[in-house]
């Protein structure tokens, strides 16, 4: 089975007291298969980031352990620092890296979030992809007043009331938890002790007063420098290369410039590069082209242990399996089709269109991949119920909820990929249709690969779906959506075979 790894990059109210930061690292050690990746301390913002990653059990573990840790060594009532806070353990994300979904994340942080409040006695709050309301997506608005303001509002404002744990500020504070994407924590130093030139800048920069979208600033005073602290939270939409730049710009207007620049914790390697084709003016630049990326093992090739599995005489994996991994190959050359297309200076004007559409697509990808192995288990756990014993009326009883439970999950499991196989199936269109020319036959592959998984995971619903005895509601809801799939597939294979026709002159079948 394909390992799972999730990153987690607790944000700590501590920069100062190095034991208490010592304590922290040997905790989140404590548990075993947890990495520690790196741990950046800054006495300015008093404040320490953690990031370390494992599997998704061994990870909330070390998140609780370190949470707990966190309210029994930082009283927050002494706590000082630049930097906004509400609680001992600050923020805890959760970001998915391999084989894990955002959804798996979500529902780490549910479950992180409801222990903390209820073994810990600590308020805890939800946000990004975890929020369960709109206005606490955005951290800035959960910590609006820092720990001195929540510890009023908390008892009086019902806006202010958490999701999980008291209404009521200890003094270890509150914690927010939640599930993003990787963000890059970058700061800008200026050369100038001018923090009001920094503030000034930073409410350029930021998305939340009219500047750089998946941008979050602020102007502090670090090191006797003024200082542009930000969390970039969607590197391919908004690079750093843009920020700085803009930044560089406002700067000169106060007749001050960048004095250098500082990363805090860890970056994506395709930042880096990114960074480095735009600055370089590198045209028509191809990631192959890096020489370490050549002796890195192909995930492709390792994936082809897969086949060998499907061609054995076990039962599983079987044909659900096979649909989820078919979906999977579509939405991979979805993502080749769209980064051939923005690499080009031809297709400029669809750029975002197709930066929206690696996105969409390797998260499919990846949640796809994980369906090979959750049909796979759902048909194991189908033939367990099989074999219950049989014997007593009880026994009978029993027998029967397992398997028609068992057949309800496994008639579950292949609707999520026929669903998640037109989501593919349109954006195989949609980079058909505005993507790079030259490889729209890729992207018509990609279509027929979705509209093959649509019609064998669609079978496997109907399969099991006959087997699901006294549940007509949940069949007849099954079937209904089903048909709803199957016509909008339709609709997306006629256009398909317009968009060759239209494009390139070639027909499908």
């Amino acid at each position: 089975m394909p390992r799972k790894i999730v990153e987690c990059i607790p944000n700590f109210s501590v920069g100062r007291d190095q034991k208490v930061i010592y304590a922290l690292l040997d905790t989140i050690r404590s548990v075993k298969g947890v990495r520690i990746l790196d741990h950046h301390a800054d006495t300015d913002h008093n404040r320490t980031v953690i990031t370390f990653l494992g599997d998704p059990q061994s990870v909330e573990e070390a998140a609780f352990r370190a949470i707990k840790t966190a309210s029994e060594l930082i009283d927050m009532d002494r706590h000082q620092g630049e930097h906004p806070r509400i609680g001992a353990a600050d923020v805890v994300p959760f970001v998915p890296i391999q084989n894990v979904s955002v959804q798996e994340c979500v529902q780490m942080a549910e479950r992180l979030g409801e222990r903390a409040g209820n073994e810990l006695n600590i308020p805890v709050y939800l946000y990004e992809d975890a929020a369960r309301r709109p206005d606490r997506t955005n951290l800035e608005n959960i910590r609006k007043g820092q720990y001195e303001g929540l510890r009023k509002a908390i008892k009086t404002d019902p806006d202010r009331t958490p999701d999980f744990g008291p209404a009521e500020l200890g003094k270890s504070g509150a914690t927010v938890i939640g599930a993003r994407a990787p963000l890059i924590a970058f700061n800008v130093y200026l050369n100038c002790d001018d923090v009001s030139i920094a503030k000034k800048i930073a409410r350029t920069v930021r998305y939340s007063s009219g500047g750089l979208r998946f941008v979050k600033a602020m102007g502090v005073m670090v090191d006797g420098l003024a200082q542009v602290s930000m969390n970039l939270t969607n590197f391919n939409r908004t690079s750093i290369p843009q920020v700085v730049e803009l930044i560089r710009r406002e700067a000169h207007r106060y007749g001050v410039f960048v004095h250098h620049c500082e990363l805090v914790g860890l970056i994506p390697q395709k930042a880096l590069v990114d960074a480095a084709v735009w600055y370089l003016q590198l045209d028509q630049f191809e990631h192959e082209q890096i020489l370490e990326n050549k002796l890195e093992p192909s995930e492709e090739i390792a994936d082809f242990s897969f086949l060998d599995d499907l061609a054995s005489a076990q039962p599983t994996p079987g044909g659900g399996s096979a649909a989820a991994y078919t979906a999977a190959s579509a939405a991979a050359l979805v993502a080749m089709v769209a980064r051939l297309t923005v690499e080009k200076k031809k297709y400029a004007a669809v750029k975002s269109k197709m930066q929206e559409m690696i996105e969409q697509a390797d998260t499919l990808r990846s949640e796809l991949k994980e369906a090979i192995d959750l049909d796979a288990q759902a048909f194991n756990k189908v033939m367990a119920a099989f074999q219950l014993p049989k014997q007593t009326e009880q026994e009978k009883d029993i027998r029967s909820k397992q398997i028609n439970e068992a057949m309800k999950q496994a008639a579950i499991i292949p609707l999520e990929t026929c669903e998640k196989a037109l989501q593919v199936l349109r954006l195989a269109c949609g980079v058909a249709e505005v993507g790079n020319v030259n490889a729209i036959t890729d992207a018509a592959t990609a279509a027929s690969l979705s509209v093959a998984a649509i019609t064998s995971a669609a079978a496997n619903v109907r399969i099991n779906l006959q087997s699901l005895h006294n549940d007509h509601d949940t069949s007849a809801k099954f079937v209904e959506q089903l048909a709803g799939i199957e016509n909008e597939t339709r609709t997306y294979q006629k256009r398909i075979r317009e968009i060759l026709q239209e494009r390139v002159g070639i027909s499908l079948l």
